[in-house]
């Protein structure tokens, strides 16, 4: 090759390989059975009980994130079709370093654990009390209600959630009264809040409080899953709890990978990267993937041969679905 046309190629392979981009690659990340070990111990560990026995798998996924890409390195995922390309800042802000994204992220996962614990205890029946656990100064609550009374109803009917709570009051017009039942010390007495407006909630009612829920079992939930971040863990950790603590397999015994976030109700929430994760389940061996509901419309975008999608939006939906499909019954789909 002549030298007029050899210089000009390697001085754009320098480039290429040289040159930073502001992109990231988004891809298929690591899966973890959340009904088996890593590193020796239990995903999820019961402590002062005894787990009931499984089979099958219920596969939490993730979707794995490259940074400090070159050009050469992004044209290479981009073509692949096996990577996306975003934007560096939406996944690092550039008013944030990487360990203030990465402290976020794992403060997100340790809330998953959290909900995904009381969204399974609440759906077994066990017992959680919901506490008052602050009352914000001049706030409508303030004189009426106390740290670490028991909230048992509100207008007359029970709640049981901090989710319920909030939308209980919410539901009241603001400038109205509402009876809040609690326990307070040994004795059940009932209260009238005036409720003021939520700041932003459009009419909301508001009572300016902080509630905790708290299990009440003789036992103890352990994650040992560590270096993960986000939300996206709480159903599939839900679901395991599920199938640990009562008779019989939630899954059937079949290969289940899904995610989706979790509150205490038991609601599934949305997530990022499905189509990521679809690629990575479909490649771990997974027969069903449980879809949030919202994320439908993007995993038909990359169905996989061989794997139901499952369309949820309650851990109790979710439950319900596999044993439906155990039985070689019909279930919810995208």
């Amino acid at each position: 090759m002549p030298l007029a046309v050899l210089l000009p190629v390697l001085t754009l392979v320098v480039i290429a390989f040289n040159l930073k981009v502001p992109y990231v690659a988004l891809g298929p990340g690591p899966t973890f059975d959340t009904l088996g070990e890593v590193e020796g111990k239990p995903v999820i560990e019961l402590e002062g009980v005894e787990s009931d026995e499984t089979t099958g798998s219920l596969v939490m996924t993730t979707v794995g994130v490259t940074d400090n890409l070159n050009l050469a390195q992004t044209v290479t995922a981009w073509l692949s079709g096996r990577y996306g390309l975003a934007p560096r800042e939406q996944v690092y802000p550039p008013n944030r370093s990487k360990d203030e994204v990465r402290a976020v992220d794992q403060a997100q996962f340790a809330q998953s654990e959290r909900s995904a614990e009381l969204a399974a205890l609440h759906y077994l029946d066990l017992p959680v009390t919901l506490r008052v656990a602050e009352v914000a100064e001049d706030a409508p609550a303030s004189g009426h209600l106390q740290v670490d009374d028991r909230i048992v109803a509100i207008g007359g009917e029970p709640v049981e959630t901090a989710g319920q709570v909030q939308r209980a009051v919410g539901a009241v017009a603001p400038g109205e009264s509402v009876a809040i039942t609690v326990v307070r010390g040994d004795a059940e007495e009932t209260v009238d809040v005036v409720v003021g407006e939520r700041p932003g909630g459009e009419g909301a009612g508001f009572l300016g409080i902080a509630t905790e829920e708290i299990p009440e079992v003789p036992f103890e939930v352990v994650f040992n899953l560590a270096d993960i971040g986000g939300p996206s863990a709480g159903l599939m950790f839900s679901l395991a709890l599920v199938d640990k603590l009562s008779p019989g397999e939630i899954n059937g015994g079949l290969n289940v990978a899904g995610t989706g976030t979790i509150d205490s109700d038991g609601m599934v929430g949305p997530i990022g990267g499905i189509t990521h994760k679809l690629t990575a389940a479909a490649e771990d061996g997974a027969e069903v993937f449980l879809v949030p509901a919202d994320n439908c419309a993007e995993a038909r975008t990359n169905e996989q041969d061989g794997m139901r999608l499952v369309k949820v939006e309650t851990l109790e939906g979710a439950a319900d679905a596999l044993e439906s499909i155990a039985a070689g019954g019909d279930a919810p789909t995208c």
